[in-house]
């Protein structure tokens, strides 16, 4: 490795342990007591690497909330390669996703909890902690909508809509259940609570362990 590449490694290395440091002491002492004191020194580097990589402590969180974004929309993705095709396999996958102790953990759950309480004062935090972050609605809500028209129903955009937004705030439930109850949390409940919800609206697509595969063959016709 050349001296260019490896002050390069370096770099992304430093500015990697400094987002990670700003996460685990946002997880751990909140938000109020994450300090660029503490960041520097749960990351054993210089105040200086903070101005180098983000010019602020301000840019550093900013970065932190879009870093914990983005590992929450790679797990998803990894679930949803795995996943069928279908609308309902979907969304069985974005729920169990969601559920996953890969995702939900007490290390996330804090961390999500630290930026939706700076959310309402941050806009650039509040872009990669939003309930209705657009890309994961649009995502639930294309789905639901290909099971409405399916499903023959009546204002198929409206009913998607209201499935979207309620299977949101599910899932912010389960959230904040495991966030106050972090030792007594049922996955296996959470997920029967909601499939059986989603059952009960869509009959033909889900049961209580999660997508029924075949319906939606009749999709075509």
């Amino acid at each position: 490795m050349t001296a260019k590449l490896k002050r390069q490694e370096n770099r992304k290395r430093s500015r990697l342990l400094l987002i990670e440091a700003t996460l685990d002491s946002l997880a751990e002492v909140g938000f109020a007591r994450t300090s660029v004191s503490e960041i520097v020194e749960r990351a054993k580097l210089s105040r200086g690497m903070i101005h180098l990589h983000f010019s602020s402590k301000d840019k550093l969180l900013e970065e932190a909330a879009r870093h914990a974004s983005a590992s929450y929309f790679d797990d998803l993705e990894q679930l949803l390669d795995k996943s069928g095709n279908s609308p309902q396999e979907k969304l069985e996958a974005v729920i169990k996703s969601d559920l996953s102790d890969n995702v939900l953990n007490k290390r996330s759950v804090r961390i999500w909890f630290a930026l939706r309480g700076e959310a309402s004062v941050s806009q650039a935090i509040a872009r990669y902690s939003d309930t209705r972050d657009k890309k994961l609605y649009d995502l639930i809500f294309d789905a639901f909508l290909d099971i409405a028209i399916a499903s023959k129903v009546n204002e198929p955009g409206a009913v998607a809509r209201d499935a979207t937004h309620g299977s949101l705030a599910l899932l912010e439930g389960m959230w904040t259940d495991f966030f106050l109850h972090p030792d007594s949390f049922n996955r296996g409940s959470a997920l029967r609570i909601i499939f059986r919800i989603l059952s009960n609206m869509f009959p033909r697509y889900f049961n209580l362990e999660g997508a029924v595969k075949s319906p939606l063959n009749d999709m075509v016709a």
